[in-house]
């Protein structure tokens, strides 16, 4: 299927920006799949990556061109922009794990090669007792921490990830001494490009520079970038730049006592108001408001 027909979404079935100030996102493979009947149709998402724990039932993957079906339990990767679709067996248990693009690449600085399996689309089978253990827990962790917000949150969840990017590394690793088979296809240039992209906006988007800057780093226009981002990732080049400024702003004003002030002139806004436009036209709440509903649901949940 060309790119251009694969339906591009932030969380399956939406369109709207990332719903939380966390950088990953947690939930059970029944809560989203039993709403649509078990199967999740083939699109993919711009700056995402799914870790799916299968822990019960079996799915039919098709993952970047290549279809076939597993038995639980599996972890399958599906890194950014690859296209993807599930059809799950109604008795399926497990998890899905959303990382956003900042996250992943803070895992890729600090784990150097082993973050690398976050870029390879692939199932991997927990044939072992003691891989499957692992997993399982570190997985069933994170569920509890993301459902049950406490004090060092975002840390803990990070940490959780690391030692579960490690696992699935280590997972990869031992796959790959196995008799090789069909792998699914590698990216193409305006793939790369985009990446690229994402890669110069995580780097510099409290400094807000312009489209034409990033486009004059990349060795390409401006419209051939936006062209390509709208093509693959369904929205311009100025909308991905705000999306992770927006992202930033939601996680400050979230866990950081900051002022609106202090938040805005460091994210490179040259007035609190310009800010506060900004985010009220991108949330439909002005900063404040946004502020203190976080600091409701908080309260919340820890009385749940």
């Amino acid at each position: 299927m060309p790119d251009s027909l694969v339906p591009v979404f932030q969380l399956y079935g939406e369109t709207r920006q990332w719903p939380t100030p966390d950088l990953l996102h947690c939930e059970s493979i029944p809560e989203r799949s039993r709403r649509h009947d078990w199967r999740i149709r083939p699109h993919r998402h711009a700056d995402l990556c799914h870790l799916l724990y299968l822990a019960e039932g079996r799915v039919t993957l098709e993952l970047e061109g290549g279809g076939r079906s597993l038995e639980a339990p599996q972890l399958i990767v599906v890194p950014a922009m690859s296209i993807h679709g599930f059809h799950f067996s109604p008795d399926t248990q497990g998890h899905i794990i959303t990382l956003s693009r900042p996250l992943v690449e803070r895992l890729q600085a600090r784990l150097d090669s082993q973050s690398g399996v976050l870029s390879k689309p692939d199932a991997h089978a927990l044939s072992t007792t003691r891989h499957h253990g692992r997993i399982a827990t570190l997985v069933e962790q994170i569920d509890d921490e993301y459902r049950h917000p406490a004090q060092g949150r975002s840390h803990l969840l990070e940490a959780l990830m690391e030692a579960l990017t490690i696992e699935t590394a280590r997972l990869a690793e031992t796959a790959a001494r196995q008799p090789s088979r069909a792998r699914p296809r590698q990216r193409d240039k305006a793939r790369e490009h985009l990446q690229a992209y994402q890669t110069l906006i995580e780097a510099q988007f409290s400094q807000q520079p312009g489209i034409e800057h990033f486009a004059e780093q990349l060795g390409v226009t401006s419209a051939h970038l936006n062209t390509l981002c709208r093509r693959l990732a369904g929205r311009s080049a100025l909308q991905l730049l705000h999306e992770r400024l927006l992202l930033e702003a939601k996680r400050q004003l979230t866990y950081t006592n900051l002022t609106i002030g202090e938040v805005a002139e460091g994210l490179g806004f040259s007035e609190p108001a310009y800010f506060t436009r900004f985010f009220k036209r991108l949330t439909g709440l002005p900063p404040k408001d946004f502020r203190r509903r976080q600091e409701a649901d908080a309260a919340d949940r820890k009385q749940q």
